[in-house]
């Protein structure tokens, strides 16, 4: 396996380190309008107290990282997101991860952000990797390679894992070093396909030996359409960490999900005498 690679994203002087001898960081998914209705309406009303509530409840639940997205139909996008970037900076000091496909509005991000954030993301397509690598590298931010390309998502790990080469090596051209590019192998629906899931843990296992990079994910892709999805979602997460996975894009409320990835951290040896997993278990019963 190549050496495990360290990604380090920071908001002022907080900062949080992502690789395999440490604990999985949770970027919590929540801060976005898309599938989200009760968002969505907030943010076309212009009212934030929930992106608020939100950014405080998902880091009061082990989130280090949160996603923040603004992609509300009809909106300026760009000055959306920059407030909504605003809103949870104000209330948490956990680095974000800056989630858009709007150039523009990722630039404008970029620029108020005061740290190293991660860009969610760029992909292998000629478009996307000429407009936000540069971005990523002028920002000194550490970014997201989806493993789809101009001819879609592939099929195989193994042509999963030639997008991700691409893009890392693309990512070097621009100056950005290979520990500052996260993979997203790509998880999707086991609902339409049985294999699917099995053909994502492949792509990180080779990604991972290949390279050494971290990796996330949409965890929760996987269970769409399925019955009780978060039971399927937590012992997902549990296998997917073992094959490589570090920072999975998650809801950290759900409490399958945040004490599977906890009790995983532990079977691994990620958690010094127990004390991340005692901590929490002291919380939950507190909060009973």
């Amino acid at each position: 396996m190549s050496k495990n690679l360290k990604t380090t994203l920071s908001f002022k002087d907080k900062a949080v380190d992502i690789h395999r001898d440490g604990p999985t960081v949770m970027i919590g998914e929540r801060i976005n309008p898309t599938g989200r209705k009760v968002v969505l309406a907030a943010l076309q009303e212009g009212n934030f107290d929930l992106v608020r509530e939100d950014a405080i409840k998902q880091v009061e639940a082990g989130a280090t990282v949160l996603d923040v997205n603004a992609g509300v139909p009809g909106a300026d996008e760009v000055a959306l997101l920059s407030q909504v970037m605003q809103e949870v900076m104000s209330v948490v000091d956990v680095p974000l991860c800056i989630d858009t496909a709007n150039p523009k509005a990722l630039e404008a991000a970029l620029k108020l952000y005061d740290g190293k954030a991660l860009i969610n993301s760029v992909n292998g397509e000629e478009k996307s990797l000429e407009s936000v690598l540069p971005l990523a590298k002028e920002h000194g931010a550490a970014v997201i390679g989806l493993c789809m390309n101009d001819d879609g998502i592939p099929a195989t790990p193994e042509l999963r894992l030639k997008v991700a080469a691409n893009i890392i090596e693309r990512a070097g051209k621009y100056g950005v070093p290979v520990e500052d590019v996260v993979i997203d192998p790509l998880a999707m629906t086991m609902g339409a396909d049985h294999t699917a899931g099995l053909t994502t843990l492949k792509t990180i296992e080779l990604i991972v030996a290949e390279f050494g990079v971290n990796i996330t994910m949409g965890a929760s892709n996987v269970s769409f359409g399925m019955p009780d999805r978060k039971y399927i979602n937590a012992a997902y997460m549990a296998v997917a960490i073992q094959a490589g996975l570090t920072c999975p894009i998650t809801n950290p409320l759900v409490t399958e999900i945040s004490t599977a990835v906890l009790a995983t951290d532990l079977s691994l040896g990620r958690d010094e005498f127990g004390m991340n997993w005692i901590k929490a278990f002291r919380k939950r019963k507190k909060n009973q």
